[in-house]
């Protein structure tokens, strides 16, 4: 099977390029050329093109056909159009990377499923990529072409720490320091290892059942906040880290950049099921705990210190943060 990867060395397509490499696929990344710290594959053929310029990526790739097409770098219906528009002709299947975080907040109901609804009123992010939807559909069912939708959420690798303020926030732990858990820590959340992700998404890759469908690949391990946080905590030696419990509206306050996520995703209890992507790639189940991901995170940021880097003014800000809170309650005697 030919694919073409738009991208492909990102924390969740990596894994999806080492396996459909490793699985025979003849395998091609379209990228500016820029390195990145995930080796490509072996086999992998690359072009240089960048997919904002469509004419650096006809000349990239000539008259080249493809079974499946990915952009895993679509944010904006802008950009779908422009693939539409550049891929209409090329491929079998086109695959398009939509997010978890499109499903109706505040969450209607558990657990969530493909056919649960789209809606988030609280993150320009997740409005997009709904809209990205909307257009490619109408491009499915108006113009014939043939799309498929994927939705992963808060897919990790080594590479990332899933808390707001990465190295910093295992920093403060190791110092004996507070911590921000937005809410009150007891919210479900799911996180996904890339590799784990790999296995649902490779398998839907040249399935004519999955042409017009949304699917989301996740985990099945359901966890809480107060639970990620302290499992990082362990992972780095930490038993018990100091966790301050937060409304997620004042970490939005004190910074809207990262508040904004919270608002319209991670505040939310989620809950997802994988029947419908199991059912289609019978193969598929999610085996990595976040215990294990969380040691080969601490493994990577530990084997260079260059990638400990402390962020001093999240540091202020979750100190800033805590006093404030803590200055709303009353003192008793």
């Amino acid at each position: 099977m030919k694919v073409l990867f738009i991208g492909g060395t990102g924390t969740i397509s990596s894994a999806c390029s080492q396996l459909a490499a490793e699985r025979g696929f003849d395998l091609y990344l379209l990228n500016r050329g820029i390195t990145s710290s995930r080796p490509i594959p072996e086999g992998a053929t690359v072009l240089t093109g960048d997919i904002r310029d469509p004419a650096s990526v006809r000349a990239a790739l000539g008259d080249r056909t493809f079974d499946v097409i990915v952009d895993w770098v679509a944010f904006t219906p802008d950009h779908v159009q422009t693939d539409i528009d550049l891929f209409k002709g090329r491929t079998g299947q086109y695959v398009f990377i939509s997010t978890a975080a499109a499903y109706h907040k505040p969450v209607l109901s558990l657990p969530i499923t493909e056919s649960t609804p789209l809606h988030n009123p609280y993150w320009p992010y997740a409005q997009a990529k709904i809209a990205c939807e909307a257009r490619l559909m109408r491009a499915y069912q108006n113009e014939g072409f043939p799309i498929t939708i994927v939705r992963p959420s808060h897919t990790y690798d080594r590479t990332k720490l899933p808390v707001r303020g990465r190295w910093t926030v295992v920093d403060r732990m190791r110092k004996g320091l507070p911590v921000v858990v937005h809410g009150d820590g007891t919210s479900l959340w799911v996180l996904t290892h890339h590799q784990d992700f790999a296995k649902g998404f490779v398998g839907l890759l040249g399935r004519s059942q999955a042409l017009g469908e949304a699917y989301h690949i996740t985990s099945e391990e359901v966890l809480t906040w107060d639970q990620i946080f302290r499992i990082v905590g362990r992972a780095a030696g930490v038993d018990s880290p100091e966790l301050i419990h937060i409304p997620s509206e004042l970490f939005n306050a004190f910074d809207p950049n990262l508040g904004v996520g919270l608002l319209g995703d991670k505040a939310h209890s989620v809950i997802s099921t994988t029947a419908r992507s199991s059912q289609l790639v019978p193969n598929f189940a999610a085996t990595i705990p976040f215990d294990r991901g969380a040691e080969e995170i601490i493994a990577w940021f530990e084997a260079d210190s260059a990638r400990q880097a402390i962020d001093e003014v999240h540091n202020r800000m979750l100190d800033n943060m805590i006093t404030a809170y803590r200055s709303a309650w009353p003192t008793f005697v």
